[in-house]
C-alpha cells in the first residue's frame, strides 16, 4: 500500500464479520488503521479475525454485539473504545434484508426487526459513539444506505424504508454537527453479491420478476465490487474527503475518485447528493 490513508486511526465496523463489512475491515487494515469488528455470531467473528490478522499482529479485534439491542451496542462501544485506546471512525455496515414479499403479506414482527437492525442499529451506534467523538474533537461516521433509498422497491418495503431513513438521518446528523469536526456520510455500495443475493433467489416469486431477473444476472456476472465500496468508505474516513458531510454517494456510479478540495466545496454548495424532490 503506497499511501496509507488511515494510519493509526481506530475504527469500529459493524457487520464486520461478513459481507461488505469484512472487506471494509480488510481495506482499513491495509491503510494502517486498527479495527474492531462487531457481529452476533462468535464463529464468524473468529473466522474473520483469523483472516484479518494474518501478518498484521492483532490489529483487528472482535466483539459480539447485536446492533438491534441498545444495551449491547453501548457495551460494545465502551469496550472497543477501551481496547483500541479511543475511536476515530464508525462504519455502520450491519444490515438485513427480510422480509421479502408484498407488504400486505409481511410478518410485521419481521418488518419491525428489519428497522431495528438497519435503522436503529445505526442510530444506537451513532448515539453511543458521538460523545466520544465530541470529547476528542472530531471523528467520522459512514452509514450504509442501499436499494430502495432513492426510488421505489416493491416487495422490499422494510429494507427500502430503513435505507431511505438512513439517508435522511445522515443528513440531519451532519447538519447538527456542523462546526464540530465530525463528518457523517452515507454510501450506496451497489448491488454487491452477498448473502442477500441468495435470499432474493430463494424468495422466488415473493421477490418479484424484476428482482429475480436482476439477481440471476448478478449471480452470473458477479455483481458490483465490494472492494470498490470499501475504497469509498476509506475515502470518506480519510482526510482526502475533508469538508464533505451529509451526502449520499454511490460507490459504482458517482465520480468520487476524482474529487479534490475544489470539487468537495462545490458539492457542499449543492443538493445533488441529497435526498430531495425534483420538480
Amino acid at each position: 500500500m503506497s499511501q496509507r490513508l488511515l494510519r493509526e486511526k481506530r475504527a469500529l465496523i459493524t457487520g464486520g464479520s461478513g459481507g461488505i463489512g469484512r472487506v471494509v475491515a480488510s481495506h482499513f487494515l491495509a491503510h494502517g488503521a486498527m479495527v474492531c469488528i462487531v457481529g452476533r455470531d462468535s464463529e464468524r467473528l473468529s473466522s474473520a479475525l483469523n483472516d484479518l490478522n494474518a501478518g498484521r499482529a492483532g490489529r483487528a479485534i472482535g466483539l459480539r454485539c447485536d446492533v438491534g439491542d441498545r444495551t449491547s451496542v453501548k457495551r460494545a462501544v465502551k469496550q472497543a473504545n477501551r481496547r483500541l485506546g479511543g475511536l476515530d471512525i464508525l462504519v455502520n455496515c450491519a444490515g438485513i434484508q427480510e422480509p421479502i414479499g408484498k407488504f400486505v403479506d409481511n410478518d410485521i414482527a419481521a418488518w419491525e426487526h428489519n428497522l431495528r437492525v438497519n435503522l436503529f442499529g445505526s442510530v444506537y451506534c451513532c448515539n453511543a459513539v458521538l460523545p466520544i467523538f465530541l470529547d476528542r474533537g472530531g471523528g467520522g461516521i459512514i452509514n450504509f444506505s442501499g436499494g430502495g433509498a432513492t426510488s421505489s422497491r416493491a416487495n422490499f418495503s422494510a429494507y427500502a424504508t430503513s435505507k431511505a431513513a438512513i439517508v435522511r438521518f445522515t443528513e440531519v446528523l451532519a447538519e447538527e454537527l456542523l462546526g464540530t469536526k465530525i463528518r457523517v456520510n452515507a454510501i450506496a455500495p451497489g448491488a454487491v453479491n452477498t448473502e442477500m443475493l441468495d435470499q432474493i433467489l430463494a424468495a422466488g416469486p415473493r421477490a418479484g420478476k424484476k428482482e429475480i431477473a436482476e439477481a440471476r444476472k448478478r449471480a452470473a456476472t458477479g455483481g458490483a465490487s465490494a472492494d470498490l465500496a470499501a475504497e469509498l468508505v476509506v475515502f470518506l474516513a480519510s482526510n482526502r474527503s475533508k469538508g464533505l458531510s451529509g451526502k449520499l454517494i454511490s460507490a459504482p456510479w458517482d465520480p468520487w475518485k476524482t474529487w479534490d478540495r475544489v470539487a468537495i466545496r462545490q458539492i457542499m454548495s449543492e443538493s445533488k447528493y441529497n435526498l430531495r424532490r425534483i420538480s
